[in-house]
């Protein structure tokens, strides 16, 4: 079995979570007996995974059509979590809406993260397969590591006794980004760290004045990092605050769930079947609560969860997400 990966425009997506997703998926796949292909131009391959939404996607389709080719698509997007995000991007949402329906029908099944994600796909009136499978997680990648710690810590020029929250996601009001500035001008006693990048120039003008600097001293926005400072602030940090308000998943939510992390995330549909408030994560659902369980959880007045969220995170490890894509393969080639 020979399976066409497709991501459209590498490079423009490579610091979303999309863009992640192509070498979780890659390196998932690894641990089966699947053959992988991402050359665009190949005819040699049996099913098409397709994972991006522009044009070239759209032809992409029509060619595997064309060849008799079977199509999985997978389902990031959603019209829910594409408000709220690039300028203009309420307006624009009903059509994007139409334009996903019209892409996902294409396809012989559908894979999206999440049991969420699959009730709201399964609401636009699809009539394929729909499996959710999580994006997965490299569990081993993720492991304790004092020298990864150090370099974080060092990077920020941090003190020892620093209480440190962060956060990872583009520059959307859908992320929650300007919940987390009020909470850094709330606790100007604590360092806050926002990692990720969005071209500034595509978000609104609220948005774009605080990364420029219209925002608390101890606020950090130190853009797109990967490497080891990135997961030493997984490790090392005092708590992962994600206070997105749409998701289909959150792959950064798996990461710090790897990375043995403190998680508080808002109260959302998508958490509902996997994350349990007080036993794996903790869950907000408006501002003054984060403060809240933000401070118990910073003074150790609530019990640290990061155990069991990192047995969760062992369910997805990628081996595991490899064999459920493979079965996904399987059955469309089988009708």
């Amino acid at each position: 079995m020979k399976v066409l990966l497709y991501f459209e425009n590498q490079n423009l997506i490579a610091k979303s979570g999309i863009g992640r997703a192509l070498k979780l998926q890659k390196e998932a796949l690894s641990y089966t007996d699947v053959e992988v292909t991402t050359d665009a131009k190949s005819l040699d391959y049996d099913v098409l995974h397709i994972n991006t939404y522009g044009v070239n996607s759209h032809h992409m389709v029509n060619k595997a059509h064309k060849l008799g080719k079977k199509v999985v698509y997978h389902g990031h997007s959603t019209y829910e979590d594409f408000r709220n995000s690039f300028t203009g991007s309420n307006t624009i949402a009903p059509l994007f809406k139409r334009y996903l329906v019209s892409l996902y029908s294409k396809s012989d099944a559908i894979i999206t993260p999440t049991p969420y994600s699959k009730q709201l796909l399964r609401g636009y009136r699809l009539n394929q397969p729909i499996i959710p499978i999580s994006n997965g997680i490299p569990l081993e990648k993720y492991q304790h590591d004092d020298d990864k710690i150090k370099k974080f810590r060092e990077y920020f020029d941090l003190a020892d006794d620093q209480k440190v929250v962060m956060s990872v996601g583009l520059f959307f009001e859908r992320k929650g980004i300007l919940d987390f500035v009020e909470l850094a001008k709330r606790h100007p006693e604590h360092i806050f760290i926002w990692f990720g990048y969005t071209d500034l120039r595509l978000v609104p003008n609220k948005i774009s004045r605080l990364i420029k600097g219209n925002h608390p001293r101890n606020l950090i926005f130190p853009g797109y990092i990967t490497g080891d400072v990135i997961r030493g602030a997984f490790q090392g940090a005092d708590l992962f605050l994600y206070p997105s308000y749409e998701e289909t998943e959150g792959i950064v939510v798996l990461e710090a769930l790897a990375s043995k992390q403190k998680v508080l995330v808002r109260d959302i549909p998508v958490y509902k079947k996997w994350l349990q408030d007080g036993v794996n994560s903790y869950k907000a659902c408006d501002l003054d609560e984060f403060e809240t369980k933000m401070q118990k959880i910073l003074t150790g007045e609530s019990p640290n969860l990061s155990e069991a969220g990192y047995k969760l995170a062992q369910t997805r490890d990628l081996p595991e997400i490899g064999k459920q894509l493979q079965a996904v393969y399987k059955m469309v080639l089988e009708g």
